[in-house]
């Protein structure tokens, strides 16, 4: 695997021709500037898992499009960008998401989370203040979301899954409500990893590609914190 990540944007002419032609007439400087960084950062992490440079386009649901053989994940936040890949021979799917370190706004816990879940993220609160849990919890679920929905190509509500975090790991566990009658497309438990600084909070999970795939490749790299 291999992971880019970058704190600054790029110029928008590092966009190649199709990307520029998907980006359209999106005047938002923002949107143009993050749309421009996180494929750029996508470029990088290709380049070391040795993939020539392509465009990146948004596909179904806004999903990136990766070339043929590969799987990742991008995301944006405020100040930061970043993309993860991997030879799909390695992994199956990866799922990342960064997000404000901050809490929720309103009354957006109770919609995003189950009973059980919100016990948990009170009980976090009490011992590690220094953390907002709701917003990590999210983040979590995003990630979790974007490794789910290239596997599936099915719709994965945040109260479908139930996560909860280890907080001396840095490591956390979602379980998705199974639907009875139903052959599960994709893993019903995803093991993830999270990490925090003063700004920012970020997720990652990574679904290996079997454990044949991982036995025969030692050379493979393990998931990635950002």
């Amino acid at each position: 695997m291999a992971c880019a990540e970058s704190f600054a944007d790029v110029p928008e002419s590092t966009l190649l021709p199709e990307e520029l032609e998907a980006l359209g007439t999106a005047r938002h400087e923002g949107r143009r500037r993050e749309f421009a960084t996180v494929r750029h950062c996508a470029r990088r992490a290709l380049a070391d898992i040795g993939v020539a440079p392509v465009p990146v386009l948004p596909g179904e649901r806004g999903a990136p499009v990766w070339p043929h053989g590969v799987v990742g994940s991008m995301t944006h936040s405020a100040g930061y960008r970043a993309a993860a890949v991997a030879l799909d021979d390695h992994v199956r799917a990866v799922g990342i998401d960064a997000e404000p370190h901050a809490a929720l706004p309103g009354r957006t816990l109770g919609a995003l989370t189950r009973p059980e879940e919100r016990e948990g993220l009170a009980a976090l609160a009490a011992d590690f203040p220094e953390v907002h849990w709701d917003r990590l919890l999210f983040c979590a679920k995003e990630a979790v979301y974007k490794a789910w929905f290239p596997m599936t190509r099915r719709r994965l509500g945040f109260r479908d899954a139930t996560v909860t975090f280890d907080p001396a790991g840095g490591t956390f566990r979602a379980a998705l409500v199974e639907r009875t009658g139903h052959e599960p497309p994709a893993p019903l438990v995803y093991e993830g990893r999270w990490a925090a600084a003063p700004h920012l909070l970020l997720a990652a999970v990574v679904v290996p590609a079997g454990p044949a795939a991982v036995r025969n490749r030692p050379d493979c790299a393990t998931p990635p914190t950002s």
